[in-house]
């Protein structure tokens, strides 16, 4: 369970998250939705102590985050908007394994994971190709696939379908939808909630840095008509693309 509790995020003299009291169940798909500038990854970031809170706390599988960053960062595995953030290595393959192998993992394990998430993502058979040499959405598939292969509890998106094809982006979804069949917490992060609204237990939006909505969609194609107006009202399209 990833649990925030009155948690402010604060840069300079801006307040970006507000007080927000957020928790993710185990095994729940969140999609939390915002305008640009709302607070959404100010958030997000202090699920695994990239962000410390100024107020509040955040808690994963009871454990203080702050006081326990490396326990949060196992559980709790994160993609980035930008994938510039998330590399550790020069090509794809090494890349992808930096995580499995920091868990101390058997190679035999290491090599079936580093496969299976990057065919997850639709880079299979391009391990040993430099990252540097990729263009910006196969940079992002190796961003997800780094994280796909922690198989952590959680798995935190930002933004994961910015810059995919649509055939890279239905896979991405693909990978989602049973990653939450078998038991992996997801939260994506998004401003298009069309996205994802299929694959969501629940929606929570934010605005200027609060919780402006908060309901339950359990994978329904077309939220509830209250709630798709409330979502068109805080700016954020209900259709890819709108």
């Amino acid at each position: 369970m990833i649990e925030a509790r009155n948690v402010t995020v604060s840069y300079d003299d801006v307040v970006a998250v507000d007080g927000v009291t957020l928790r993710v169940s185990d095994g729940e798909f969140l999609a939390l939705v915002g305008a640009n500038g709302s607070g959404k990854t100010s958030l997000v970031r202090t699920f695994n102590g990239l962000v410390a809170p100024h107020e509040g706390e955040v808690r994963v599988d009871d454990l203080d985050v702050g006081s326990n960053p490396v326990a949060a960062r196992t559980a709790v595995g994160m993609v980035f908007q930008d994938p510039r953030d998330c590399f550790v290595a020069a090509t794809v393959g090494d890349d992808v394994a930096f995580g499995p192998e920091n868990l101390g993992l058997p190679r035999p394990e290491i090599r079936d994971r580093v496969e299976s998430a990057l065919a997850a993502v639709r880079m299979d058979g391009r391990e040993a190709e430099r990252i540097d040499a990729l263009s910006g959405g196969e940079r992002a598939r190796v961003a997800i696939a780094g994280a796909l292969a922690m198989e952590p509890a959680h798995l935190v998106l930002d933004e994961p379908f910015a810059g995919l094809d649509a055939p890279t982006r239905e896979t991405v979804r693909d990978r989602l939808r049973a990653l939450h069949r078998d038991g992996t917490g997801v939260v994506v992060v998004t401003h298009e909630v069309g996205s994802v609204i299929e694959l969501a237990d629940r929606v929570v939006a934010l605005a200027d840095g609060e919780i402006a909505l908060e309901a339950d969609v359990s994978g329904d194609a077309a939220p509830d008509p209250a709630v798709a107006d409330r979502l068109t009202a805080l700016g954020v399209p209900l259709h890819e693309h709108e």
